[in-house]
């Protein structure tokens, strides 16, 4: 596996998804998340760079083993309203919180399988 990159959190984002994690029973998407957490740079919200992703950014990633491009707004599990909101829970929405553009993430899919996630561009 590669090694992780490095991730930029908001000190805002930070404390909302601990909350959501501490109210939820623990799974892997959940222990996921919260080992994203806790390796995070925490910063606050305005010294955030602009091309990091925070919550409710709009990103554009691709799967490098499919070569296949996603768009999705970055959302919190009750937020989700269809195609084009991707849930922070979800094995992608974990991998991408706090990546800067250009970024490579290898991430579990499910059991023993990875994939290589690279974040192409942000919209606020």
């Amino acid at each position: 596996m590669l090694a992780k990159p490095e991730v930029t959190v908001s000190s805002d984002d930070y404390a909302r998804l601990y909350a959501l994690l501490e109210s939820m029973p623990d799974s892997p998407a959940s222990e996921r998340l919260m080992d994203e957490l806790e390796r995070a740079a925490i910063v606050e919200r305005e010294q955030v760079p602009p091309n990091v992703v925070t919550m409710h950014s709009k990103v554009t990633f691709t799967i490098l083993s499919t070569n296949r491009t996603f768009t999705y707004r970055l959302v919190y599990p009750h937020e989700t309203t269809g195609d084009d909101t991707l849930s922070v829970l979800t094995p992608v929405g974990s991998a991408l919180i706090g990546l800067s553009v250009g970024q490579e993430i290898e991430w579990p899919v499910n059991g023993q399988k990875t994939t290589l996630v690279r974040l192409d561009s942000i919209e606020a």
